[in-house]
């Protein structure tokens, strides 16, 4: 429990409580090497460290080569791999999880997954159906709104990215700018992937008059 709890809140941890959750997940794998669940936490805890996307990746693929059925480790291998700036890997990963749980009620995460790693492959189109799906789904979920809003930019829908735009500045009024944009997300991101996204979902923010700083 203690475990789940602290891994529960690595996206918005403190610098006291991201050390916390990773001696908790390296407690676990010593008791238990083989528990699938005990490498998925250390897996997210890598995710939300500077410079160790790998190791999380390597976590990840661990917790599944133990329960091929893990779906949160299948959910968290593709966001980790779009993280690295690979979102042919990162879709393989989302089409597993909605074949594995297509009724799971976090169903919008791998619609969001698969919308992000589309966009960033510039299949406009397809990425744009797939955020729609996840934000019918969670709209309650800020960034959803964001990344849509930048497809729909892309797309030459101007009047629909800044509608969803304002959506989403209503559940995070904070991210008010693309200098905020890219400093607020919880996890770290490779310079490809940063350099995809800059060409894709920033660009299509541009294009929807949202300001630089």
């Amino acid at each position: 429990m203690a475990l789940t709890m602290a891994v529960d809140n690595v996206a918005g941890s403190t610098s006291q409580d991201l050390p916390r959750a990773e001696q908790l997940a390296a407690e676990a794998i010593e008791r238990d090497p083989n528990s699938s669940k005990a490498h998925e936490a250390m897996g997210r805890v890598r995710l939300a460290q500077k410079n160790r996307l790998r190791e999380g990746q390597i976590e990840f693929e661990t917790a599944l080569a133990l329960n091929r059925n893990n779906l949160a480790a299948i959910r968290w291998l593709g966001w980790t791999s779009l993280r690295l700036g690979e979102p042919e890997a990162c879709i393989a990963q989302g089409e597993k999880g909605l074949r594995l749980s297509p009724r799971d009620p976090a169903v919008w995460n791998a619609y969001a997954q698969l919308g992000n790693c589309h966009l960033f492959l510039n299949h406009v189109d397809l990425a744009t159906d797939y955020l729609i799906r996840a934000r019918a789904a969670a709209p309650q979920v800020w960034w959803i709104h964001f990344y849509l809003s930048g497809a729909l930019g892309l797309k030459g829908d101007l009047d629909g990215g800044r509608a969803s735009l304002a959506e989403g500045l209503k559940l995070k009024p904070e991210m008010n700018s693309i200098a905020h944009f890219r400093d607020l997300r919880p996890y770290y991101s490779s310079p490809k992937e940063l350099e995809l996204e800059e060409h894709t979902v920033i660009e299509g923010l541009r294009r929807i008059g949202f300001p630089e700083t």
